[in-house]
């Protein structure tokens, strides 16, 4: 924290402009030293917060590049620390130049997620908003940035700070009757705290709950795309994804290995995976991703069963109870594809097909790009995704929702208690645990530099 850090903060590589970011306790003295102002007597030690400055990035009389610094004072700014920020331009050369000098001049090269790290550090934001900056940084759908910038300005925060407010309250009455046990003493009503321990079971409960949500959003929903060989599966998955991803060829067993990639739908990413065909072989590489396919399918929230509308119902059927016992907790859809090769007698029996199987059915010319659309529509409803706004608190983070697991068995154990009438030691001891995992989540009980490092390590640099 004495140390003055650097670090380029926009994306690598060559670009129209570049930030380059300090922070520190010397971060406008050390900028100072290689910044020479356009106007004389302009330097900015002697210059006020929120100013922005011209001038030329110099390293004795070379002149590196003309730059536009940015200029925030302790304790407002990003970090809680004084802070500069050089936008020069996006030569990956002139960046290097300029890292070096600072380098040189004091400053060093900042860890990964160091500039956040340290606004927590400095009480510039929780750890679930600096967590928050991280999601915000990699959203890529309307979904996830809402929850990310709802989270990130301290609406998770708040509803936390609320619940462990109310427990610190009856906690500290429990434990004064504890101070008076000579005196047989109730200060904390019994039916006061059951009907608050309820209400705030329900809350953590719902916010528990509301993680299959977020991590749908967050992540994406995985869709396995199975079937038999030649079915059209990668035929389908090229379509899906607009580009030239998977090899579709006439030849049985082409897809020997799992195909990923994703693609947004009315703000929700899904995240296709295309497989290999199921089919008997004897061919080692095959078969090693015909077992790939069926652990993709047991990790799929949707499957796609793509089915050669061509072929006879026995091989289909024979298939059919490979894939259902599979899939017996997924969404299923059955797409019978090339029906564009079908005569209205040939699609009658298709749809009677597998009368057992239960599911959603399309018919699909995935070469012809026939009734993907509807192949779209469908999928957008059997995500199941609510229609998030930013006031929505929805949990996308796995650590959080281990720690409201753990408050949610604390504050049940609370309830078993009162309902068992249990002296007011054993149920302080466990509203304590549960105001500890509430407080895991915004960082109010984590001091442990491993917990903190582990969580920014996954920043990118700059940030």
């Amino acid at each position: 924290m004495n140390d003055t850090i650097c670090a380029v903060s926009t994306a690598p590589g060559t670009g129209g402009i570049a930030v380059i970011r300090v922070s520190g306790p010397d971060a406008i003295r050390i900028t100072d030293r290689i910044f020479q102002p356009r106007k004389a007597g302009k330097a900015l030690s002697s210059q006020p917060a929120y100013t922005l400055h011209y001038g030329s990035i110099v390293d004795n009389d070379s002149i590196i590049d003309d730059v536009m610094v940015a200029l925030f004072r302790t304790p407002h700014s990003f970090t809680g620390e004084d802070t500069t920020e050089i936008t020069c331009h996006g030569s990956v050369f002139i960046q290097q130049q300029i890292m070096q000098l600072l380098v040189r001049k004091g400053a060093r090269t900042a860890l990964p997620g160091e500039f956040t790290q340290r606004a927590f550090l400095n009480g510039k934001m929780d750890l679930s908003q600096a967590e928050a900056v991280a999601d915000l940084i990699a959203s890529t759908s309307a979904g996830m940035h809402k929850l990310a910038i709802n989270q990130m300005r301290g609406g998770f925060s708040r509803e936390l700070a609320k619940l462990r407010e109310q427990l610190l309250d009856f906690t500290s009455l429990i434990e004064l009757e504890l101070d008076f046990s000579e005196e047989d003493v109730e200060f904390a009503d019994r039916a006061n705290l059951r009907e608050l321990a309820h209400t705030i079971e329900q809350a953590i409960s719902r916010l528990v709950d509301s993680f299959s949500v977020g991590n749908a959003v967050k992540n994406g929903i995985p869709v396995a795309i199975v079937g038999e060989t030649n079915a059209g599966k990668s035929t389908l998955l090229n379509l899906l994804i607009g580009e030239e991803k998977a090899i579709v060829s006439d030849i049985h067993g082409t897809t020997r290995d799992v195909i990923e990639d994703t693609i947004n739908l009315s703000g929700i990413t899904f995240r296709f995976i295309d497989t290999a065909g199921i089919r008997e072989t004897n061919d080692q590489i095959e078969s090693l991703g015909i077992e790939r396919t069926f652990h993709k399918l047991s990790q799929a929230s949707i499957v796609l069963w793509v089915i050669d509308s061509t072929s006879s119902t026995a091989q289909i059927s024979q298939l059919g109870e490979q894939i259902t016992a599979l899939a017996t907790d997924k969404k299923l859809v059955l797409v019978f594809n090339k029906a564009d090769l079908l005569t209205s007698d040939d699609r009658q029996r298709a749809e009677a097909m597998l009368p057992d199987i239960h599911g959603e059915r399309i018919f699909i010319s995935a070469k012809n790009k026939e009734n993907t659309e509807v192949l779209n529509e469908l999928l957008i409803r059997l995500a199941g995704i609510p229609e998030i706004s930013g006031q929505d608190i929805i949990v996308t983070n796995v650590r959080h929702y281990e720690a409201l697991a753990k408050a949610r068995d604390a504050i049940q154990r609370v309830i078993d208690g009162l309902h068992l009438n249990i002296s007011g030691d054993f149920l302080s001891q466990d509203i304590r645990e549960c105001i500890h995992y509430l407080g895991e989540i915004t960082g109010g009980t984590i001091g442990t530099e491993e917990i903190l490092g582990s969580i920014f390590s996954r920043f990118c640099i700059g940030k």
